[in-house]
């Protein structure tokens, strides 16, 4: 079992909420909560996520176990060169906290270093690390060209979704400590179990 450092810490820096708004998906309208926006002040978090957030398709997001999506922002800058690479953004683009869908924009711990069972404590709430966050249709949508997903595969830069253990608060700038669970699957082993075909 792979344990955590002792002081392994999260810290967020943007907490996002987005409404199911019609997203385009090739030739086809699609309902999509994707896009969200950053929030200030204290966001109240329940069992099926934070307060004012919603999920369009609760068969891949939301639900108990997917209540809240956590994303490192140090892969930002991943997602801006793939797009400046393919002629999506402009050189200097700064993308917004929440656009590729995250409730959490965190810093701290990267998808090697979580595992399914892993709790974070916040100073108000609880949540419990589930599983890691699978690109599709609407992903390649937003960030711009078709290929996204498969990026996404190949770098491993996934995000993880979280349960929420104890219901409370979180506020920008607060921190979470981990505590490990069972230790038997990391998100990066999870996600690239799910997606071994694409590094062929």
């Amino acid at each position: 079992m792979k344990l955590p450092a002792p002081d392994a810490l999260l810290t967020v820096h943007h907490i996002n909420v987005g409404s199911a708004r019609a997203l385009r998906v090739g030739e086809r309208k699609v309902l999509s909560a994707i896009g969200k926006t950053a929030l200030a002040g204290p966001v109240a978090v329940g069992r099926l996520g934070l307060a004012g957030d919603e999920q369009a398709d609760l068969s891949v997001h939301g639900g108990l176990d997917k209540a809240v999506y956590a994303y490192p922002a140090s892969h930002y800058a991943f997602w801006r060169e793939q797009r400046r690479a393919r002629g999506v953004s402009l050189f200097d683009e700064d993308l917004p906290p929440g656009f590729l869908g995250e409730n959490l924009t965190v810093e701290g711990l990267l998808e090697d270093a979580v595992y399914v069972g892993d709790t974070l404590h916040f100073p108000d709430c609880v949540l419990r690390v589930t599983a890691p966050r699978e690109p599709c249709a609407k992903f390649n949508a937003v960030m711009g060209f078709a290929q996204a997903g498969r990026a996404m595969a190949l770098a491993g830069c996934c995000g993880y979704y979280l349960a929420v253990e104890q219901p409370g608060t979180l506020t920008a700038g607060q921190q979470a400590r981990l505590v490990p669970g069972q230790r038997g699957l990391s998100i990066a082993q999870a996600f690239a179990g799910k997606f071994a075909k694409h590094a062929r």
